[in-house]
């Protein structure tokens, strides 16, 4: 059992915290019993889990390497406010190969509850990948995938340029819709062709011009009320769900 916050493996477990120590490794941290299922269950690759003094590890963890460690340990990797004891050291997946039919594009969302909140929901609606654009948030990061609520370990996650993902996207068939103000027409009145990736953007900036040119439409939420705008993860949940009807 590891009792010392200054050992080895205790610093390189807090490193996964980091996005350059998620790159270096190719693993990330996850916490909880939810999450931790979640990824076995998902057939993703269970480096090490982590367990806590007074924590039983469940039936379903038999063939997994399990660490245990003090209380004091697990609380100086923990990052939640009550944790549950249970951590584990995740393997980053290869970009799938996908035959896309909806899709999600993320231009540079920071907040990682909202982007959390789109995987999530992309994951709900049946959306075939989740592409985020330069300047998003780290999906890995840890307040992101416990917004997800395991959906991240549901859904492929692709990350790049968005500039390149439109025009691949577009040579395959798929009708690029970029949700914005400007030059853009009620979703409802939108058409619905089969192949639809959605890109939503930045909370504050939206979509940058460079991707709202090369769209092949734009459309918008009617406000009804007195709001001056839509959360973004909202207003992505309204549109995927239309895309899919």
């Amino acid at each position: 059992m590891i009792t010392s916050i200054q050992n080895t493996r205790v610093k390189e477990w807090n490193k996964l915290k980091k996005r350059k120590g998620r790159k270096q490794t190719g693993s990330f941290l996850v916490e909880g019993f939810h999450l931790v299922e979640e990824a076995y269950n998902g057939g993703w690759e269970v480096r090490e889990v982590i367990l806590r003094e007074d924590v039983e590890a469940p039936d379903w963890l038999a063939d997994t390497t399990v660490t245990e460690v003090s209380n004091q340990v697990f609380s100086a990797i923990a990052d939640t406010e009550t944790p549950q004891g249970i951590a584990a050291v995740i393997a980053l997946r290869q970009e799938p190969e996908i035959d896309f039919g909806r899709v999600l594009m993320v231009d540079a969302v920071q907040d990682p509850g909202n982007l959390g909140t789109l995987i999530r929901t992309a994951d709900a609606a049946g959306y075939d990948a989740v592409i985020l654009g330069n300047g998003t948030v780290d999906p890995y990061n840890d307040k992101v995938i416990r917004a997800t609520q395991g959906s991240i370990f549901h859904i492929p996650i692709l990350q790049g340029s968005l500039t390149e993902w439109t025009e691949r996207l577009k040579a395959d068939g798929v009708q690029v819709v970029a949700s914005a103000l400007e030059g853009a027409q009620p979703y409802n009145s939108s058409s619905d062709p089969q192949k639809t990736a959605l890109i939503v953007g930045n909370e504050g900036a939206g979509i940058s011009p460079e991707l709202l040119e090369i769209a092949d439409e734009r459309v918008y939420i009617p406000i009804r009320g007195k709001a001056e705008s839509l959360n973004v993860a909202v207003a992505a949940g309204i549109l995927m769900y239309h895309f899919i009807d």
